[in-house]
C-alpha cells in the first residue's frame, strides 16, 4: 500500500465510522466499550477540530473537555527503573543489564520495572497530575549499537553487538508491556531509530553515512527484532540524519523500512526538538512550517517539542493536508485506548496493582540479586575473593562512597541506596577493620562538592536535651518555610539525594504517608536545626552542597549561603573556629525549586591531611586496599557540559582511566599491599596499567541501588561473579576509527582485527568450568533449514556458580566481506560442584548465517563452509564443528 493509499483508506475509514454508524444516543463511538480500538479510535479524532488534532500531535497534549479527553504528556522514562518520578527501584544502569547476558532476568527486571510506572501514574492521576513523567508510553529502551567506546550515551545501550542487544531488548520491551490480550500495561519505545551513536556535540547536525551493509547486518537488526517479536508500541526517531534523510522524518527509515518492510503499526514520536532541528540545523527545508509537514508526511505521529505547533499554518499554506494529520493522530488515540485512559479503571487489569509496589522488597531483592549477575571478574590472580577474616581492609577511591557512580543517567530515586563503601562495611567480618579515604578527584579540574566527608551523627544533635544523634528537620511545601511543617523527625547524617522525587515519597511508598499530604517533588522547603558538638578544637571547614538554595548558620550567624537557583549541584564552604566540649547552635535552611533536588552538609577537620597522603597512610595501616574509581554520570552522558582532560560534551576523549586516579593508583600500589580494583563505569577503561600489575580488577559497572552490596558479596565470595562483557576493552594505545565515521571496519569484536586488552563476552568466575561433547545434528544443511547444537558444561571447581555458554558463527570460506565472528545464542546455567548440564542450540541459516546484498537488495545465505563455536567469550573459544550450507 502506498503512503497516498494508506492516508486515504485510514480518511475513509474515519469518515465510515463517524458518518455511516449510528451511535446510541448519548453515547458516541469512541466511549462505547463493545467497539473496537480501532474504531473509537477513528471515531474520537474525527470530532476534532484542526486546532485540537495539531494540539494532540506534541507530547505535551492539552485537555480536550469537550470531548471528554483528559490533558496528557507522552514524555516518561524507565531505562533501568522509573526515572525522574520519585522513588524507584533503580537497577543496574542498562550497559550492567546486558552484562548479565539473561534475558530470563531482563524479563523480570521491566516486569518490576512496568508494575512501578502503572502504580505511579495511578496514583498521580488520583492527584490531578499528568505532569512529566508521571505517563505510561516510556521512552526506553536505547537499543543503539555501542560502535564506539568514546560515546557518553553507550552506557543506555545494550552493548556492541545486534543479537545480545535484540535478545535483551526484547525481554525488556515484553517485559514493560505485558501480557494482556486486550490491555497494555505500559508502552515501551524502541530508540533511537536506527543509526545513532555520537559524537554527543554534533548530534543536531551530523550526518551518518553506514554502508548498506552495516545498516542492515549492524544497526537495523534489533529494532527489527523488538518491532516484529516483541510488538514495540513506539518507535523514537533519532536526532541526526541518516544518509541525508532526517531521521526522525525520513521516507526511507520511517516509511518503508519501518512500516511497510517489517510492519510495523504503532507510532513513532521525535527525539526532543529533532523536528526544529529539521529547519534549524540540517537545512532540509527552511521554515516550521516545512520541517512539520515534512515530520508528518514522512511518518512522525508525535512531536517532541513544539514545532508541530507550526502545522496549522502549514495546513493554511497548502503544505499538508487534514487528512494527513488525522492519519498520523489515529495511533496516538488508538494507544491511549489500549493503555486504557478511556476505560473505567476496574475494566483494565493494569490499573489494579497497589501504589505499595514501589520499592517493594521483592523489588529490592531483584535489584541485588541483577547487580551481582552483572559484575564482571576481569582478573583475579587469587586475592579474591578476600576472607572475612581479614584484619583491615582501606577503601579508597573517588566512587567509593558515591551514589552517582551506582546511577549512571535516566535514574529514579531509590529510597536506600548502599554504596560500595557502605557494602563492605556491611559484609566484612566483626573483627575486620574498614578504613576509608576518598584520595583523589575523579577528574582534574572539576569541583567536587561531594568530596568532603559528612558530620558524623555522633557530633550532632537536635536539641541540647535529646538523647538522639542528628538534626530536627522540618520539612515544608513551599519555599519559605510558612506554615505548619509536613514533616518532622531526625535526620542523623545531611546527605539527601531526592533528584526529581520528594522527600516524603519513601513514606508514601511504605503507607506511612498518604499521598494526598505528601510534599510534591519541586517547590518545598527544609529546615533542620540541633547542635554541634566538634570533637577536637581548631579551625573547622563547615560545606553545603545543594541544588538549589540555602544558608547555612552557627550560633545564629551566616556562615556559608547561595540562596539562589542553580540547575546543578553548587556548593559553599567556610572555615569556622571551634572548641571541644562546647555545643553550638546549627540551622541549615534548604529550598528546591524545580527538578533536581540534593543537599549534604560536610566538614574537613582540623589538621586532617591532604587526601592523597590520607590515602596512603590507610593503605600503609591495612592488609589490603580495593581501590573504587572509574567513571559516573556527571562525566560521560547524554549533550553535557563537561570539558576535563578526557572528557568533552557528554562523550570521552581518552579511554584511560583519569589521570587523577591513575595516579593515586601506582601510589597505593607502591605500598606493597594487594590492590583491588573496582571500576564504576558505564563504557570500557583501558586499564593496562593494572591488567598488568594488579592481582585483581572487576567491573560493577553503574550497578543500582544495591550495588554497594553486590560488590561487596563478589569480594568476598557470598556470590560467584558470571558478569560477561557486552563490549570490547581496546588497549590504551589502539588507534580507533575516527569517532563520526559510521563504518564498522575495525569496530567491535566482530570487525575489529587487534588484540584487545579484554574481549567482548569476557568473565572470570571463582569456580572453572569444563566443555564437552559437540555435536551437531547435521553436517549439512540447506539456507532454510535448521541444525540443532548440544554441548555439555561441567562445574569442575569447587564452587556453586554460573556459566554463560556463548555460541557464535564465523564464515570460514566468505566469498565477500564479513563479519570474523557473530554471536548467536547465550545460555546462562547455574551448577554445583561436580554438577554436569546440556545446552541446547539452534543455528537457522536465514537468520544466524544470513548477509545483506546491497545488489539485491536483500538478505542472503552463501553456500559453503561455515564453524559454530561454543565458548567462554568470542576470544575463550571452547568447542567448534564445522557445517556446510548446501545451494
Amino acid at each position: 500500500m502506498t503512503k497516498r493509499t494508506r492516508v486515504i483508506a485510514i480518511a475513509t475509514f474515519i469518515a465510515t465510522v463517524a458518518c455511516a454508524v449510528p451511535a446510541i444516543a448519548d453515547q458516541p463511538v469512541y466511549l462505547d466499550l463493545d467497539r473496537t480500538f480501532e474504531e473509537r479510535a477513528a471515531d474520537l479524532v474525527s470530532r476534532m477540530t484542526l486546532e485540537e488534532k495539531v494540539g494532540q500531535l506534541g507530547n505535551n497534549a492539552p485537555a480536550i473537555p469537550r470531548l471528554d479527553v483528559p490533558a496528557y504528556e507522552w514524555w516518561n522514562e524507565a531505562l533501568h527503573g522509573v526515572a525522574r518520578a520519585g522513588s524507584a527501584t533503580v537497577f543496574p544502569q542498562a550497559i550492567g543489564l546486558a552484562a548479565t547476558f539473561d534475558p530470563d532476568l531482563m524479563h523480570e527486571v521491566a516486569t518490576v520495572i512496568s508494575d512501578e510506572g502503572r502504580a505511579k501514574h495511578h496514583d498521580f492521576a488520583r492527584r490531578g497530575l499528568r505532569n512529566r513523567y508521571q505517563g505510561l508510553t516510556f521512552w526506553s529502551p536505547n537499543i543503539n549499537i555501542f560502535r564506539d567506546p568514546r560515546w557518553g550515551r553507550g552506557q543506555e545501550t545494550y552493548g556492541e553487538d545486534p543479537y545480545l542487544t535484540a535478545r535483551m531488548g526484547v525481554e525488556f520491551v515484553k517485559g514493560l508491556q505485558g501480557d494482556d490480550p486486550k490491555y497494555r500495561k505500559v508502552d515501551a519505545t524502541a530508540k533511537h531509530f536506527a543509526v545513532h551513536s555520537g559524537p554527543e556535540a554534533d548530534r543536531h547536525h551530523f550526518d551518518a553515512r553506514p554502508t548498506e551493509r552495516d545498516l542492515y547486518e549492524t544497526y537495523l537488526p534489533a529494532f527489527q527484532a523488538l518491532v516484529q517479536e516483541a510488538k514495540v508500541a513506539s518507535v523514537m526517531g533519532a536526532y541526526n540524519r541518516v544518509n541525508g534523510e532526517s531521521a526522525s522524518a525520513s521516507p526511507r527509515l520511517l516509511q518503508q523500512v519501518l512500516r511497510k518492510d517489517w510492519g510495523f503499526d504503532g507510532y513513532v514520536v521525535s527525539d526532543c526538538d529533532s523536528i526544529e532541528d529539521i529547519f534549524l540545523h540540517h537545512k532540509i527545508v527552511g521554515t516550521a512550517e516545512e520541517a512539520a509537514a515534512l515530520g508528518v508526511k514522512y511518518g512522525c505521529n508525535l512531536d517532541c517539542g513544539k514545532t508541530y505547533d507550526a502545522l496549522l499554518p502549514a495546513v493554511r499554506q497548502g503544505l499538508i493536508a487534514e487528512k494527513d494529520l488525522d492519519a498520523a493522530l489515529v495511533p496516538l488515540m488508538l494507544t491511549r485506548m489500549r493503555l486504557g485512559m478511556f476505560d473505567p479503571v476496574e475494566r483494565v487489569r493494569w490499573a489494579q496493582i497497589p501504589y505499595s509496589v514501589n520499592q517493594a522488597p521483592a523489588h529490592d531483592a531483584l535489584a541485588l540479586r541483577t547487580a551481582q549477575s552483572s559484575i564482571v571478574l576481569l582478573k583475579n590472580s587469587g586475592v579474591l575473593p578476600l576472607s572475612r577474616d581479614v584484619g583491615s581492609i582501606a577503601v579508597i577511591g573517588p566512587t567509593a562512597d558515591e551514589v552517582m557512580s551506582l546511577l549512571g543517567n535516566y535514574y529514579g530515586t531509590p529510597a536506600a541506596p548502599t554504596t560500595i563503601l557502605q557494602g563492605i562495611r556491611e559484609a566484612a567480618g566483626p573483627q575486620t577493620k574498614v578504613t576509608y579515604a576518598r584520595g583523589a578527584d575523579l577528574v582534574e579540574g572539576r569541583e567536587e562538592p561531594r568530596a568532603t566527608p559528612l558530620i558524623d551523627p555522633a557530633y550532632l544533635r537536635p536539641a541540647a536535651s535529646s538523647q538522639e544523634r542528628g538534626l530536627k528537620g522540618e520539612y515544608f511545601q513551599g519555599r519559605d518555610f510558612t506554615g505548619s511543617p509536613v514533616l518532622t523527625r531526625v535526620d542523623s547524617r545531611i546527605s539527601f539525594r531526592w533528584d526529581r522525587g520528594s522527600p516524603t515519597d519513601d513514606l508514601v511508598a511504605r503507607g506511612e504517608l498518604s499521598a494526598a499530604n505528601a510534599l510534591s517533588g519541586d517547590d518545598f522547603s527544609v529546615r533542620w536545626t540541633g547542635q554541634l558538638l566538634p570533637p577536637v578544637s581548631g579551625r573547622y571547614e563547615l560545606s553545603v552542597g545543594a541544588n538549589d538554595g540555602f544558608k547555612l548558620f552557627v550560633d545564629g550567624r551566616v556562615v556559608a549561603e547561595a540562596w539562589d537557583l542553580n540547575p546543578r549541584l553548587q556548593s559553599r564552604s567556610a572555615f569556622v573556629d571551634l572548641e571541644a566540649g562546647k555545643a553550638y547552635e546549627i540551622k541549615l535552611e534548604y529550598f528546591e525549586d524545580i527538578r533536581d533536588a540534593e543537599v549534604r552538609l560536610s566538614w574537613q577537620l582540623p589538621g586532617a591531611k591532604p587526601p592523597f597522603e590520607a590515602a596512603l597512610d590507610a593503605a600503609r595501616a591495612s592488609d589490603v586496599v580495593v581501590f573504587v574509581g572509574g567513571l559516573t554520570g556527571d562525566v560521560e552522558g547524554e549533550e553535557m557540559k563537561v570539558n576535563y582532560p578526557g572528557f568533552a560534551g557528554g562523550d570521552r576523549t581518552d579511554l584511560r582511566l583519569p589521570g587523577t586516579q591513575q595516579k593515586l593508583l601506582e601510589a597505593l600500589h607502591a605500598t606493597g599491599k594487594p590492590v583491588v580494583l573496582v571500576l564504576t563505569t558505564g563504557s570500557a577503561i583501558a586499564v593496562d596499567w593494572a591488567q598488568s600489575t594488579l592481582p585483581a580488577i572487576l567491573v560493577a559497572w553503574y550497578p543500582g541501588q544495591r550495588g554497594g552490596n553486590a560488590v561487596a558479596d563478589v569480594l568476598f565470595g557470598t556470590a560467584n561473579p558470571a558478569g560477561r562483557l557486552p563490549v570490547t576493552f581496546y588497549r590504551a594505545d589502539e588507534k580507533l576509527p575516527a569517532f563520526d565515521d559510521y563504518s564498522m571496519k575495525g569496530r567491535t569484536y566482530r570487525y575489529f582485527e587487534g588484540k584487545p586488552l579484554y574481549p567482548f563476552g569476557h568473565g572470570l568466575s571463582y569456580t572453572r568450568f569444563e566443555y564437552s561433547s559437540l555435536e551437531l545434528d547435521r553436517r549439512s544443511v540447506a539456507p532454510e533449514g535448521t541444525v540443532k547444537v548440544t554441548a555439555k558444561v561441567k562445574n569442575v571447581g569447587s564452587r556453586a556458580g554460573d556459566e554463560v555458554v556463548q555460541l557464535y558463527v564465523s564464515p570460514l570460506e566468505p566469498a565477500r566481506p564479513r563479519a570474523r565472528q557473530e554471536l548467536r545464542g547465550i545460555e546462562r546455567i547455574t551448577l554445583r560442584p561436580g554438577e554436569e548440564k546440556e545446552v541446547v542450540f539452534t543455528v537457522t541459516p536465514q537468520k544466524d548465517l544470513r548477509h545483506y546484498d546491497p545488489e539485491r537488495k536483500a538478505y542472503a545465505v552463501d553456500p559453503g563452509k561455515y564453524e559454530v563455536q561454543l565458548g567462554a567469550s568470542s576470544a575463550d573459544i571452547r568447542l567448534r564443528q564445522p557445517v556446510a550450507v548446501s545451494r
